[in-house]
């Protein structure tokens, strides 16, 4: 084969190949890496603004060890079965060193909830604020051997809102988990009894009356307890969620009695048993009321606005296109 004409097919060869080139990558479109600098392709956007942000609901409080930057920080590593013996903790800030400086919620720096995994044994205590930003009280496993969860639920005077984080202990020993009570409305201690009215209903805030008598009489001269006539911790079953309990109204503020109701507003996000605690003062001796309570569906969602009726279309004839 002469020279001009081994030219001339190695030419049509570099093209042929070039225009294969050439029309995989239009099939294929551009590479990011070849986009023009301080430019972002219309699906990226998309991903950064409407994926995670949209798509992450809010964890319920005390099911995480660490947020935003706080950690809780066990410094005892089991609890006592038996006599009282001192459980420390710290808080730790985004830059790793121990919370000192807290703003009071409900009259108190920190407010510390121990409960075993089967919604045991539930104690409600304030801790001293010592040196090093350590926390100390004497405490015991209320009911005994078993897992406990501790909550902690504190507002660092850096943070404009509150945090509620959670860390499990265990209390050394054979365990044998206790049922969940069943739901109920009433609930006694020490010869009082608590009546608890209204639902609690998933996805909305549901309002729950606590009534107290004693002897069959109403309790009407209830003291303040941590700015309120009563305090109320609901737990959920299973992971022991923290949820969101406001009361409403506090004393002194001209409408709301000291008794014997109390009132107050309740958030939970699904289905299924919770363990309500109500803590409330009188005669100077705070008590406990326990309840389980279940809710039920969902909250039906609000009706959407009726789509716009669309224009007809051009037709051909009577049976359009």
């Amino acid at each position: 084969m002469n020279t001009p004409l081994k030219l001339s097919l190695f030419g049509l060869g570099l093209a042929a190949v070039f225009a294969a080139s050439y029309g995989a990558g239009y099939l294929a479109g551009p590479s990011p890496a070849t986009a023009p600098a301080g430019h972002q392709s219309t699906s990226h956007a998309t991903h950064d603004t409407a994926g995670p942000q949209n798509s992450t609901a809010e964890v319920p409080g005390g099911l995480q060890v660490a947020q935003d930057g706080y950690r809780l920080q066990p410094l005892s590593t089991q609890l006592s079965t038996a006599q009282p013996q001192p459980l420390r903790f710290r808080i730790l800030g985004p830059d790793g060193a121990p919370v000192t400086a807290y703003t009071p919620t409900h009259d108190k720096d920190l407010h510390l909830i121990v409960v075993r995994r089967d919604l045991a044994g539930f104690q409600h205590v304030h801790p001293t604020l010592g040196a090093g930003g350590v926390w100390e009280i004497p405490l015991h496993a209320g009911a005994g051997p078993g897992q406990y969860r501790l909550f902690a639920d504190f507002q660092p005077t850096a943070r404009s809102q509150g945090l509620t984080l959670g860390v499990d202990l265990p209390a050394p020993g054979a365990y044998q988990p206790a049922p969940l009570p069943a739901a109920a409305r009433t609930a006694t201690i020490d010869g009082y009894t608590v009546t608890l009215d209204g639902d609690l209903v998933p996805g909305t805030s549901s309002k729950l009356t606590l009534t107290v008598t004693k002897d069959g009489k109403p309790v009407t001269d209830l003291q303040p307890y941590l700015a309120a006539y009563g305090h109320l911790v609901a737990l959920r079953d299973g992971d022991l969620a923290y949820l969101h309990v406001h009361p409403d109204g506090e004393p002194g503020d001209g409408r709301t009695t000291a008794g014997p109701q109390i009132v107050f507003h309740a958030e939970v996000p699904s289905a299924g048993a919770y363990r309500l605690f109500l803590d409330f003062q009188h005669n100077g001796v705070v008590r406990t009321a326990a309840f389980t309570a279940a809710a039920g569906t969902a909250a039906p969602a609000a009706p959407a606005p009726p789509s716009p009726t669309p224009a007809p279309s051009p037709t051909h004839g009577h049976g359009g296109h």
